[in-house]
């Protein structure tokens, strides 16, 4: 998935616990093998190459997946979509970009994106992409749902305690072995090498994405590498999104989804979900947070 996976549990016996982890970690790599859009032989990249030609029958797990991201893609409006796969690579962010892609180069970038295009059939448990070029890829989502499914295995096997972190995306269970709850550090973006917050997780996720890193400025405006699929600009205004949910997966897709819903309409929408809460930093420093969320600044 391009991401660094670390896992660590707490057991009585050293040995033991390497064992869980190599479980964690087969079951991370057989979650790679079924969702990858760069292995030619998995199941994502099938779909994808009968785009525009015919269904696709795939496993129940895959087929669920992306009927929960199609899910995400409603509730969002649209910011969360993993058919952004078939965008155009307009923007790049490595510095050499010196001026504004033209307006219809963008706009035809994402001409093969919507979420509305993909068509599941429940009974034949196929999977159908309308257009041809059409792709589907879950990079917003597939390492919350590999940090999801490793965490029900190893809970599953007897471990009680422990974190998956997938690149940033922080699953937890169980407590610390000195019996309190795990802590994780929400980065600061102004200084990416300081944390602002300690906040405690227990038997939950944390996602944070932030665009602190990868972005271009033109004309004095910060666009982020985080594209809205149903527009292909930039999101502006927001430099990090920090999720808190019970699965890695949804924390994944939100976090990514706020970028592109904006601070307002993001809060809305995360206040009308259970158990699930923000941290939202704007590109001036402001911190805004949903309703539950209290902050204990270090």
């Amino acid at each position: 998935m391009g991401s660094r996976f670390e896992i660590t549990v707490v057991a009585n016996d050293s040995a033991k616990g390497e064992k869980y982890i190599d479980q964690a970690i087969n079951e991370i790599s057989r979650i790679e093998r079924l969702i990858s859009s760069w292995d030619p032989n998995s199941q994502t990249s099938e779909i994808n190459r009968n785009a525009g030609v015919k269904p696709v029958k795939v496993d129940k797990e895959l087929f669920d997946l992306i009927q929960r991201a199609i899910v995400i893609s409603k509730l969002s409006d649209g910011a969360f979509d993993i058919s952004y796969a078939s965008m155009d690579k307009v923007w790049i962010f490595d510095g050499s970009m010196t001026q504004m892609p033209d307006e219809e180069i963008i706009r035809n970038s994402v001409s093969k994106v919507g979420y509305q295009n993909i068509i599941l059939d429940k009974e034949n448990r196929s999977v159908l992409l309308k257009l041809s070029g059409m792709k589907i890829g879950f990079g917003a989502i597939g390492k919350g749902y590999a940090a999801d499914k490793a965490k029900a295995l190893l809970i599953e096997k007897g471990v009680v305690s422990g974190i998956i972190n997938a690149s940033g995306d922080m699953n937890t269970w169980g407590l610390q072995p000195d019996g309190k709850e795990w802590k994780v550090a929400i980065t600061n973006p102004m200084n990416k090498n300081k944390a602002f917050a300690l906040m405690p997780v227990s038997n939950s996720a944390v996602v944070t994405s932030g665009n602190y890193e990868k972005y271009v400025t033109f004309n004095d405006k910060r666009f982020s590498h985080i594209i809205d699929p149903r527009t292909g600009y930039p999101t502006t205004g927001i430099i990090s999104v920090t999720v808190f949910a019970p699965k890695a997966e949804i924390a994944d897709a939100l976090a990514t989804s706020i970028f592109v819903m904006g601070i307002e309409v993001g809060l809305n929408r995360v206040n009308q979900l259970p158990k699930i809460e923000c941290i939202i930093i704007d590109d001036k420093g402001a911190i805004h947070t949903s309703n539950n969320i209290e902050i204990d600044k270090i």
